[in-house]
């Protein structure tokens, strides 16, 4: 309900997508109502028209998500109950949609398994497609990847012996396989992935199988015992300040650009439901009636209103139309603050995305945030563009509304239109955890956009197509230049 109606039963809508210069990666499509991206998602590799600059002989794709036992009624429907029922933990971390569990003795699961032949150079796609899962992953006996890219954005190199991957992210490294002399002194052709959840209330650990083909069936349903590698703690601030941009950007907004700063204080409230809060509110889907872009386009929605109202609220929150309004070409400090639970004082991990325009991720840190030093951190180090990072919690409980931790951003307004800006964990979401800004006013997001036929404005309208009708096709790209 943020940018258009959702796509109604038994109806298809299609999108059509330009991608920009530098935006070639990894990324992935997935539904934004209810709990259906558990299982509606799917790859989306955005490839360069130029050679990339790193070397390497084939690719592949490694996307992982959870497996829950519930149905998504059944989850969102307990979650927004007064009679709060949890979704329960993951039942499984599934590589490329498979899995086995340890204690999965018979049945036909197999673990997945990723294929490299012997002395080739690959790049791995890891894509965070979990719905709750904070995820730890090494591969035995091969304990340096590279990374080369972080969600859509080439990266210098990074030498690491595992990964952190939280929902919404997404990492390209650099693996080298081994030879057949590596192989033969290692007496095996087949390795296991090892991924470990973090930060929850019980760890669980699940496995795929890296494969050099052989003569041998690669074994798929044997899972270790005890795991090959040490069992995964989290590590807070895992590569903050640390990845830097492959190409020069001198785009990068300094503080003495920040034109303001938007502390979004994020913490749990339990009364008739258990909510997440971000600036004391949590996202319904009964709010807005109808989207926000519709009634931009429609006149309904007053931007200029909204955003003399935020600025009067000394938050830069909206409270009537629960927006965080900004003008075309400020540049925001975006913080997300972790607070103590109001009744338990419980912390938890939030990864946060931001829809529309990547930010650059100036970090992230225990406590309240303190630009001061932070800029300090920030001295000789060189930002990356990202769309989804990790506000860390540092503790599972403290004082209620006490700061525990803090992630921020920064970002020129550029982009016209409606954004949602929320945490990627799908129960959070469905909890309340969604927030959205709008950039620009009706004239800058129309002229950016253009026209819409109405078809486009009115739920299930002539935009979307059904059996027995095709859509109303609106081109907004010249066809000939998406063909070039």
């Amino acid at each position: 309900m943020a940018s258009q109606w959702p796509i109604a039963p038994g109806h298809f809508f299609d999108y059509e997508v330009r991608p920009e210069v530098g935006y070639a990666g990894t990324y992935f499509y997935h539904s934004h109502v209810g709990f259906q991206a558990v299982t509606a998602a799917g790859a989306l590799i955005v490839e360069s028209a130029q050679p990339s600059p790193y070397k390497y002989d084939e690719e592949r794709i490694i996307a992982l998500s959870d497996f829950f036992a519930k149905t998504d009624e059944e989850i969102e429907d307990g979650l927004t109950s007064t009679n709060f029922t949890w979704s329960g933990e993951t039942g499984a971390v599934l590589v490329n949609g498979q899995g086995r569990l340890a204690t999965n003795a018979t049945g036909s699961c197999k673990l997945a398994a990723i294929s490299v032949e012997p002395g080739k150079t690959y790049r791995l796609r890891f894509i965070g497609e979990t719905a709750l899962s904070f995820v730890s992953l090494a591969i035995e006996s091969h304990d340096i990847f590279e990374i080369i890219e972080a969600d859509g954005h080439y990266t210098k190199p990074v030498k690491t012996s595992y990964l952190q991957i939280s929902t919404g992210q997404r990492y390209s490294v650099i693996l080298k396989a081994k030879t057949e002399a590596e192989l033969r002194k290692a007496k095996s052709r087949q390795f296991y992935f090892q991924l470990t959840t973090l930060g929850r209330p019980t760890v669980l650990t699940n496995f795929a199988v890296l494969e050099y083909p052989s003569h041998i069936a690669t074994d798929l349903t044997t899972v270790p015992v005890t795991p090959p590698l040490p069992v995964a703690n989290i590590t807070y601030g895992w590569m903050d300040y640390t990845l830097e941009p492959y190409y020069s950007d001198l785009n990068f907004p300094t503080s003495t650009e920040v034109t303001r700063r938007i502390i979004i204080n994020v913490h749990q409230n339990v009364s008739t439901h258990i909510v997440w809060l971000q600036s004391g509110y949590d996202w319904m889907v009964t709010f807005p009636k109808s989207p926000y872009l519709v009634d931009v386009y429609t006149g309904k929605l007053d931007l200029d209103a909204a955003y003399k109202r935020a600025i009067a609220s000394g938050y830069g929150f909206d409270n009537q139309t629960r927006l965080f309004p900004a003008k075309m070409n400020e540049v925001l400090e975006i913080v997300w603050q972790n607070q103590g639970a109001v009744n338990t004082g419980d912390v938890e991990n939030h990864p946060f995305h931001g829809h529309g325009r990547h930010f650059y991720d100036i970090g992230g840190g225990d406590g309240l945030y303190n630009s001061t030093e932070n800029e300090k951190r920030l001295n000789g180090t060189h930002p990356v563009t990202r769309d989804t990072t990790v506000l860390y919690a540092y503790r599972t409980e403290t004082k209620p509304l006490t700061p525990s931790g803090w992630r921020a951003w920064r970002i020129r307004v550029t982009n016209a239109g409606v954004w949602m800006m929320h945490c990627h964990i799908l129960q959070h979401m469905i909890m309340g955890m969604q927030t959205v800004f709008a950039f620009g006013d009706q004239a800058a997001i129309i002229a950016q956009s253009g026209p819409v036929d109405e078809g486009y404005l009115t739920y299930g309208g002539s935009a979307y197509g059904n059996a027995t009708y095709h859509p109303l096709v609106q081109h907004f790209f010249d066809v000939h230049e998406q063909t070039v």
